[in-house]
């Protein structure tokens, strides 16, 4: 059995940086190091130490790099891969015009696979370990993430985007062909290797009651998925929503009518929640996802991350590609900037925190992802904290570790990532 030693800073989390003083939940060990073997975290400690006790360990000597676990995209959308960074439309524009034309491609399954290769060979350079995606309502979308993630031997989650109104007919599908799908696609994916199958319809105002309905019993018969959704995106969707389902007390009710809450519910964006939605999500126990770049990009509004404080689940995320950077660097860089908008500072541990252990505990692998510690899955990125010249020059001016690591978050991309490590395997440069 080879066992790996990597020697660096490390990053660790005792807690929730947001549930209290920060300097109580997270520490940079400045002489760290991650011993790796079989796939996992083995030992966690001072790298002397670590030395002694394991010689025969194949050492990498990473320096004053910075040892994080990989980061986690919490909601996704690969198949819009080759459209990011499209000009000028509004969410619903957005969707018509360059959304669904280039969803309506991978019902080819060679143009998917093409796709889902492109898009993690892109996400794994900018150091993200998993993700968790809609794909298209075509089953050959679903097959193609799911192989595509198999290869590498990644923790990924995904499922088929359900819709049956207000979408093209070529990606429509109805009540019972959603579930029927959903249900195969389901037993040949979730559970097998590190993948994790997740029900998605897209959101209410793409789904007929009856489709909402077949998917909330499914996901009763199959507790143990994930649900993921959009929420309260736009204030123009918000209207849409409640024009569509005139009898809902709220968006989330156009949901929760239908048995489509709980715990292991992940809703995307959630910017404009009322009073009661966010009791309610609180109470369940429920996850919400921040997708920062995708917010101003769009011009969808500012999340409100003082729900965080408040106890609520939250995650990060590109939003890939209404987001504008496959980069979870680029992502924490705009989740402080609408942060400060809304004159919620957070520090650098909250932000590695959301990338990281946030969003894995938002996708209810917490307990396998999304920290260095004993037993979790060696999912790691290593961070030159001076990648390029810019950086590197402010990096020389740092006091303490705090002050050194937050320039690569602000300015930081693929260039600060210096290694990733997937499932104990070094990935290629």
């Amino acid at each position: 059995m080879t066992r790996h030693l990597l020697l660096g800073q490390t990053l660790l989390f005792t807690g929730n940086p947001f549930a209290g003083d920060w300097q109580d939940s997270v520490t940079i060990d400045t002489n760290g190091a991650v011993l790796v073997a079989q796939g996992k975290i083995i030992d966690v400690g001072e790298r002397d130490a670590l030395r002694a006790a394991h010689p025969d360990a194949e050492v990498t000597d990473y320096g004053t790099d910075l040892i994080c676990p990989g980061f986690v995209d919490a909601h996704a959308h690969y198949p819009q891969t080759a459209i990011i960074a499209s000009w000028g439309k509004r969410l619903i524009d957005w969707l018509n015009t360059y959304t669904f034309p280039e969803e309506m491609r991978l019902a080819d399954p060679e143009y998917a696979e093409e796709i889902a290769d492109r898009y993690f060979d892109l996400v794994t350079a900018a150091g993200t370990t998993t993700t968790c995606s809609y794909c298209t309502s075509a089953p050959t979308s679903v097959d193609a993430y799911f192989r595509a993630a198999q290869a590498r031997g990644m923790r990924v989650y995904g499922g088929k985007t359900c819709m049956d109104r207000n979408a093209p007919d070529g990606l429509r599908d109805t009540a019972k062909r959603a579930y029927d799908e959903t249900k195969t696609l389901c037993d040949r994916w979730h559970g097998h290797d590190r993948l994790g199958y997740v029900i998605t319809p897209r959101f209410s105002p793409t789904s007929t009651i009856e489709q909402l309905d077949a998917l909330g019993s499914l996901w009763g018969e199959r507790s143990d998925c994930l649900m993921q959704t959009h929420i309260s995106e736009q204030v123009e969707e918000v209207a849409w929503a409640k024009d569509l389902f005139p009898e809902a007390r709220d968006y989330l009710d156009t949901y929760e009518a239908f048995g489509l809450i709980g715990s292991r519910a992940v809703y995307g964006h959630a910017i404009h929640l009322e009073p009661r939605e966010i009791d309610r999500i609180k109470e369940v126990g429920a996850a919400l996802v921040h997708c920062p770049t995708s917010n101003t990009f769009i011009g969808s509004g500012l999340f409100d991350m003082s729900l965080a404080r408040r106890g609520l689940v939250v995650g990060l995320a590109t939003d890939t590609g209404g987001g504008s950077s496959f980069s979870m660097l680029r992502t924490m860089a705009a989740a402080y900037e609408i942060g400060q908008l809304r004159g919620t500072a957070m520090h650098p541990s909250q932000l590695l925190w959301l990338a990281t252990q946030g969003s894995a505990q938002a996708l209810h692998a917490g307990d396998q992802i999304g920290a260095l510690k004993a037993g979790h899955e060696a999912d790691i990125c290593v961070l030159d904290l001076a990648s390029t010249s810019a950086i590197a020059q402010r990096h020389a001016h740092a006091d303490g570790p705090w002050e050194a690591i937050f320039p690569t978050i602000m300015m930081g991309d693929d260039r600060a990532v210096r290694d990733v490590w997937i499932g104990g395997v070094r990935q290629a440069a």
